[in-house]
């Protein structure tokens, strides 16, 4: 099951889209798989379910979650929607570290450099 955690830098419904979607990347949420119920998750994540009900609604908007009508909701099939997800949060903590390299004063050279990216070595 997902770990919630929360922090206070970001809406509580933005925090549990993200989690979904780490739950569904790394396989804790498989393919084609029926996700809790509404209450469940929230109870789950000590939420409200109006909370969590946006954030699954967020998620069916993006392709991830679809819903069935009177069966609840299921983990897509999709594995190219999979990935594609997969890829963009790699990318989004990239992003976040360069940013916060750069706040310490590294240039963009020096960053990759630490990824082990100069082609000089």
């Amino acid at each position: 099951s997902v770990k919630w955690e929360f922090s206070n830098d970001a809406p509580i419904y933005a925090q549990l889209i993200l989690q979904i979607k780490v739950g569904i990347v790394s396989g804790t949420f498989s393919p084609g798989e029926r996700l809790p119920s509404v209450r469940e998750l929230a109870a789950e994540a000590g939420v409200n379910p109006n909370t969590m009900q946006r954030a699954l609604a967020a998620l069916e908007e993006s392709g991830l979650v679809s819903a069935q009508r009177n069966t609840g909701r299921y983990v897509t099939q999709d594995e190219a929607c999979i990935r594609e997800t997969h890829r963009s949060l790699a990318q989004a903590e990239i992003d976040a570290f360069c940013a916060r390299m750069r706040q310490l004063g590294y240039t963009q050279e020096e960053i990759a450099t630490l990824f082990g990216g100069n082609e000089n070595e």
